[in-house]
């Protein structure tokens, strides 16, 4: 049997190596002439028209503070711009100059990316966004940049070509991700348990060919882990049956502030970038040589004002993601749909479920799908799903889909690795952007990776990809406008070489200056480094004083976590920040860390946002109810909503201490449970001690089992009479014995289980946690 076993393995294994390596020399061809017949607008100019000076280029050593800032122009400097308007306002420009070669509608990873693309190029370019920069699907990511390991499995088992060129091309943008923005991206290191022995080879495998792949675009290789070594690095994993593991490299990046980079860098390089403007219309006129209507440009709204005007271009470019359709109908309103939305939910836990420099894969989930487990800026990302959803500004992440990834992480984790609701720091939804080809002969299918969209009046539409394949997807976008719009670039793509701003004089250890010069604590440091690169020199000369000897600058937004005030002033001043959800969900990322912090953090926010912007009470109140909204996105309960404005619902803060004369009920229907790490508030810790050493007769720590009901009754929790047993087991209690003693610390956590289990009535779903998940085969890339 075990012979028979082991040939129908090897058989397998053979087949996926025979079929990895015809892929293999397939792909190699592939490049081959792709890199031989490539078209080079190049020789097409003079050498000084080609020329490439990059504006945020410095002198400066690399970890040495730069002698001078490119500053980025004021917003209203962009919407004079906008306008047709000289920067000052005035009235100056010629009609020639007041057309854009091209508009681009979407400020997200593809916007931004087309933007840069365009300018880089030469080109003049616009790009707006009606909310702000990566409000959508490109801050609501897995936050990784990868070729896709699952994807490259998929190939190879179904001898799928275009699976196979995707994940090379993929690998490839890798690499670029880590060099144009290297303090924004990281190698990380992410661990494949194995558990069973004939898949260490067939992982083996696959790895080894995810990073023969890569070719010279590789990063670290992968390797083989001992069951010791594997427990010794994630001594959180399931122990039992554990066979050792595979260790394979992607990268890693901060999303949502890759993409304000990438606005302020197209700005660096000429675009016009304005956020919270909405295009309300397209604008038509009819071809001279064609006799067809044409779109020309758009109707604009700054939602900031209210005010409308009208913006000429050669060409408009529909980079909206999920919101595609809205803007496909605004050009032909039978148009049918392109997109086909997809949830994707993530979860941030505390960082101590998982270690600091290393993620997990489950290659193997409930359904067939992979869970990932991604240690990030002091958290752990967990995700995704992908269920088939509506398209919706602001999408919730139901009790459903966050239960589901909870239960798929607890099949991993230890069992003595206890993960609950409780300690969910933060979940959102983000939409992936699936799409149908309107002129494929089936348009059901959903295209494997993005496509580019010419509609008949001309308007460009570019939908689907991933975040790590943007630059690819921006740069095949700007060449189609190019040859669509007839426009006149004086330099080809650049963009696989042009460093996002903050690159240019960042070192790893830059960090260390920074506490030298300016007196910031390491954590913080560390953070401004990471998050700013060269800029974090800029943003430490915004900061307050904290009074005291050391630190002696910044002060602390939250005091869990390393943002400080400086932050929001160089958000507002230097990367177009308008709102305290813009602050607190896209530069900060506190939102996204933990929710109820970023709930506590608002009052502050806001405080020096109004010093910046001038608000008065009415605006500030206005933002603050806008940030409750945004929070209940991201996890928190509609119950916050109900609080009063002026102060912080005290049941949510996390300070405090433990008063052993305290007594009084436990409240277990407790709606801070929710977000609150603690299953218990420092009061109720105080009625549990109290009443606890009122039955501890012998002052011992210890009760009898007879005692618990009396207990249970003397601080009025409700006793689950039909299953309290199952409790006691599962705390290791002798319950059948009525003299068996108790610890205060079973007690606590049976009083923690029972909390747990009475507010999970009512907000977990009651159905099977299977998801409504779009097939596997048909999900194509990822976010």
């Amino acid at each position: 049997m075990w012979r028979q076993h082991i040939a129908r393995k090897a058989l397998k294994y053979g087949t996926a190596g025979a079929a990895a390596s015809a892929l293999g020399y397939t792909g190699y061809s592939y490049y081959q002439k792709r890199t031989s017949k490539s078209f080079n607008l190049i020789s097409l100019y003079p050498e000084s028209l080609v020329h490439y000076s990059d504006p945020l280029e410095t002198p400066t050593s690399p970890g040495m503070r730069p002698h001078a800032f490119w500053t980025p122009p004021k917003r209203q400097e962009m919407i004079n711009d906008l306008k047709g308007l000289a920067r000052d306002g005035s009235d100056t420009k010629t009609a020639q100059e007041r057309e854009f070669d091209l508009v681009i509608i979407g400020g997200g990873a593809t916007g931004a990316g087309c933007a840069l693309d365009a300018a880089t190029r030469g080109l003049k370019v616009a790009m707006v966004e009606r909310d702000d920069f990566a409000s959508g699907t490109s801050s609501k990511s897995t936050k990784l940049v990868h070729g896709g390991v699952r994807y490259l499995q998929k190939a190879i088992m179904g001898l799928d070509y275009e699976q196979w060129k995707m994940v090379r091309e993929a690998l490839h943008e890798r690499k670029t991700f880590l060099k144009i923005a290297p303090y924004l991206s990281n190698e990380l290191p992410i661990l494949l348990p194995v558990y069973t022995w004939w898949q260490l080879p067939y992982f083996w495998v696959g790895c080894k060919m995810y990073d023969l792949l890569a070719g010279k675009q590789g990063i670290t290789g992968s390797y083989i882990m001992s069951r010791s070594k594997t427990l010794e690095t994630f001594p959180m994993l399931r122990a039992e049956n554990l066979v050792g593991s595979m260790v394979y490299f992607d990268g890693q990046h901060n999303d949502a502030r890759m993409n304000s980079a990438l606005a302020v860098t197209a700005a660096a390089h000429g675009a016009v970038v304005a956020n919270h403007v909405e295009v309300t219309s397209l604008i038509k006129e009819k071809d001279e040589a064609t006799g067809k209507e044409v779109v020309r440009g758009a109707m604009m709204r700054d939602n900031e004002t209210g005010e409308e005007w009208a913006v000429k271009a050669k060409g408009v470019i529909n980079a909206t993601g999920p919101f595609s359709d809205a803007i496909l109908k605004m050009d032909e309103p039978n148009m049918p749909d392109i997109v086909a939305p997809s949830s994707g939910v993530h979860l941030v836990l505390p960082s101590y479920f998982s270690p600091k420099n290393m993620g997990m894969l489950d290659p193997a989930t409930t359904d067939g799908r992979v869970v990932f487990f991604l240690p990030w800026e002091g958290g752990v990302v967990a995700g995704t799903t992908d269920t088939l959803c509506d398209v919706e500004a602001n999408p919730k992440p139901s009790e459903k889909e966050i239960e589901w990834i909870l239960s798929e992480i607890r099949r991993f984790l230890s069992p003595d690795v206890k993960i609950r609701r409780g300690d969910v720091l933060s979940a959102w939804s983000g939409i992936r952007p699936l799409v149908r080809d309107p002129k494929a002969k089936n348009t059901k299918d959903l295209v494997r990776n993005h496509m580019i969209h010419v509609s008949d009046s001309g308007l460009i539409t570019i939908a689907g990809g991933k975040w790590t394949t943007y630059r690819e997807m921006a740069k095949e976008t700007i060449d189609k406008a190019i040859d669509a719009f007839k426009l006149q670039p004086v330099r080809d793509c650049q963009t696989e070489n042009v460093r996002l701003i903050g690159s240019h004089a960042w070192s790893d250890t830059m960090f260390i200056k920074l506490v030298q010069n300016f007196g910031v604590d390491l954590e913080v440091a560390k953070h401004l480094s990471h998050n700013y690169g060269d800029r974090a020199w800029a943003v430490c000369a915004l900061a307050n004083h904290t009074g005291s000897q050391f630190p002696s600058l910044g002060q602390r937004i939250h005091p869990l976590y390393p943002f400080i005030d400086a932050e929001v002033r160089y958000a507002v001043q230097y990367e177009y920040a308008l709102s305290a959800v813009d602050v607190i969900g896209r530069r900060l990322r506190l939102a996204f860390l933990d929710a109820q912090a970023a709930r506590e953090s608002i009052p502050k926010v806001i405080d020096i946002m109004a010093g910046e912007l001038g608000w008065n009470d009415s605006r500030k109140r206005t933002e603050h109810r806008k940030a409750l909204e945004y929070l209940t996105t991201m996890g928190l309960p509609d119950s916050i909503l109900e609080e009063d404005q002026s102060s912080i619902n005290e049941a949510g803060k996390r300070q405090g201490y433990v008063n052993l004369r305290t007594t009084g009920n436990l409240d277990f229907l407790d709606p801070a449970s929710y977000y609150r790490r603690g299953v218990f508030s420092a009061e109720e810790i105080g009625a549990i001690l109290s009443a606890f050493s009122e039955f501890d007769v012998h002052g011992d720590g210890h009760i009898e089992v007879k005692d618990i009901k009396p207990f249970f009754e003397s601080i009025k929790v409700p006793v689950p009479q039909e299953n309290l047993s199952e409790y006691l087991e599962a705390a290791s209690i002798k319950h059948t014995d009525p003299s068996s003693s108790v610890e205060f610390e079973q007690m606590f956590d049976i009083l923690g289980d029972i909390k747990e289990a009475v507010n999970a009535k009512g907000r977990l779903p009651k159905e099977n946690l299977k998801l409504n998940q779009i097939p596997t085969h048909r999900s194509g890339g990822s976010v």
